[in-house]
């Protein structure tokens, strides 16, 4: 055995002592079938595949709740997603699931994301029909790599696709796929945003993934606005902080242990009835104290009328070939002749916009304003 093959099989041996509820690399499916190239797993490969994107790159400079906010110690998109990636993948271990596709799915999750986080998106989506989880797929699929997408498995793609993170269930269970089912459901998401806020992942690995979204942020939330004096510190209420904890490390950590004493050996993921029911309260909570407060009124017109105006003037711009255009000379000419023939004008303005990071947008509505 020469050493690469023994490379190999040390990668592969990693999952001989998976759960039997586990995805496994061999189990990995493509829209377009390649052949093993090296010796890396599939769902390792799309790890690679995904943090060497460009829209990866922009995740530093993309908000998670706080947009231009002079203080380093406040979280960006860039650390979200590392810290989902690292509670998932914690949670994974010790259920024996593939450390590998969580990862994948963690890091690729919010690819999608407009700036200015939430509020950025319901702009856009006021606009013309947008969701970030199916934003993140379809670039991923259609827009990276100059149209030509990155390839990635069906397994990771409906993770990302069903990972949203602003429903909490007590339970998640795999819904099980095929490749063509994926994608019908993919593509009536343009149609019913409704109907895809209800779509379980395909794997257990996927559904991992969507509860620790909501672990990633919820305490992480509070601890940037005490530092930016949008809340008190402990001003959990009591209620909640008797089941929880007062801190981020409290919280991860029970609702961490909670799940993987419900949910060993089990084919779904599972919350006790306590620790549920605390979490959403936590949620509604930081909704009512956090979020709905995160930019003031003046800022959310602001940042509002700014997106109506570069979008009108890049639709413009597209439909009168305006050879000057950022759009033309900073996205298009970098996009495949496919991807130019199967989208409609309307469609690249928002694949445009909501690849933009804060700096870049904000810099946009200041050109125009002036």
């Amino acid at each position: 055995m020469d050493y690469l093959e023994e490379a190999k099989n040390n990668f592969f041996n990693k999952e001989k002592d998976l759960s039997k509820y586990a995805t496994l690399s061999n189990e990995s499916v493509r829209f377009n079938e390649e052949k093993q190239s090296d010796i890396r797993p599939s769902f390792y490969h799309d790890i690679d595949r995904i943090i060497y994107s460009l829209s990866f790159l922009r995740y530093q400079n993309k908000t998670q709740v706080f947009p231009f906010r002079e203080n380093d110690h406040v979280s960006h998109r860039m650390i979200h997603v590392q810290f989902v990636s690292k509670i998932a993948r914690t949670i994974g271990r010790a259920l024996n699931l593939n450390e590998d596709l969580i990862e994948a799915i963690a890091l690729g999750h919010d690819i999608g994301h407009t700036p200015l986080g939430h509020a950025g998106e319901a702009m856009l989506n006021r606009i013309s029909y947008f969701a970030h989880n199916v934003q993140s797929v379809r670039n991923l699929m259609y827009i990276e790599k100059a149209g030509e997408g990155l390839n990635l498995s069906v397994q990771v793609l409906d993770g990302i696709f069903t990972h949203n993170g602003e429903i909490l269930e007590p339970i998640y269970k795999p819904m099980k796929k095929t490749k063509e089912e994926f994608l019908d459901m993919y593509n009536l998401a343009y149609k019913d945003l409704e109907a895809s806020k209800k779509y379980s992942a395909m794997t257990l690995e996927g559904c991992v993934v969507r509860i620790s979204d909501i672990i990633a942020y919820v305490g992480r939330d509070i601890e940037d606005a005490v530092r930016l004096g949008v809340i008190k510190e402990k001003s959990i209420p009591k209620e909640i902080s008797e089941v929880l904890g007062e801190t981020n490390k409290d919280i991860i950590n029970r609702v961490i242990l909670d799940i993987i004493q419900n949910s060993m050996n089990k084919p779904y993921i599972k919350l006790s009835d306590e620790v549920y029911k605390a979490l959403l309260e936590l949620k509604k909570f930081n909704y009512n104290n956090i979020y709905n407060k995160s930019m003031t009124s003046e800022e959310l017109d602001y940042y509002e009328s700014g997106m109506n105006k570069i979008y009108k003037e890049y639709l413009n711009d597209l439909e009168t070939n305006n050879k000057d255009s950022k759009i033309i000379n900073e996205f298009l000419k970098d996009q495949s002749e496919e991807y130019k023939a199967n989208t409609n004008n309307k469609r690249i303005v928002i694949d445009y916009i909501a690849g933009m990071t804060d700096t870049y947008f904000n810099n946009e509505i200041k050109r125009i304003k002036d």
